[in-house]
């Protein structure tokens, strides 16, 4: 999580600390509308791996009963998801918090989120440290808390398209650990760290959504 690949994680300088993401800006209206559908209406929001900051801030602008927490690695997006905060509602989103979500125990300090929302992330780690933050994701939710993953994934094994194929062999190139999950197997995970799927969205861009609720009996 660590060591993304530049070519991979695109962010061009824009004003100020503020950084731009174009595929950012390009697909924030349509995880607006699944959060619209399926995020809860109050309470506070976890974003792992924030990024820039667009998407934080325009979720906050059109979701105004949930706080949001922002969280980032590194100290220059962590600057430019204060920039853009400034164009949200006044105390809507909170200020980012260090955090690497593929460190095992970060839930005992942060936790009692009505939302923990990942954008783009689990096909730039590996199996292993995935696992360890959907394991981690669903202690920090509170009761009945919402999980919603956004992101390419393969679909029982194979990628769904030939541009899609093609981006999992370059980040396979850069780190041979990482690259597409595959949708069954991140479900599997997903249950045994106590969270049930709620709803299974496809999205643009060959993109896949998958919402999940913190199981009742889950420790």
């Amino acid at each position: 999580m660590t060591d993304t690949p530049p070519r991979i994680s695109v962010a061009h300088k824009g004003t100020g600390a503020r950084l731009h993401a174009p595929a950012a800006e390009r697909n924030a209206d349509a995880i607006l509308d699944l959060l619209k559908t399926h995020a809860p209406t109050s309470g506070t929001a976890l974003e792992i791996a924030s990024g820039t900051g667009q998407h934080v801030t325009h979720f906050a602008t059109h979701l105004p009963g949930l706080t949001w927490q922002p969280t980032e690695i590194s100290d220059e997006r962590r600057a430019s998801i204060t920039a853009w905060s400034t164009d949200a509602p006044e105390e809507a989103i909170l200020p980012p918090l260090h955090l690497d979500a593929t460190t095992p125990g970060w839930s005992a300090i942060h936790n009692g989120f009505a939302l923990v929302l990942l954008v783009n992330l689990l096909h730039l780690i590996s199996t292993e440290a995935a696992r360890t933050l959907i394991a981690e994701a669903a202690r920090a939710l509170a009761p009945d808390g919402r999980f919603i993953v956004y992101g390419p994934f393969l679909r029982d094994g194979h990628a769904t398209s030939d541009g899609d194929a093609r981006f999992d062999a370059a980040i396979r190139a850069d780190h041979p650990e990482a690259g597409y999950k595959n949708d069954a197997d991140m479900l599997g995970w997903a249950r045994d760290s106590g969270l049930d799927l709620i709803a299974r969205t496809e999205m643009p861009a060959n993109n896949l959504a998958l919402v999940m609720v913190r199981s009742k009996d889950a420790s």
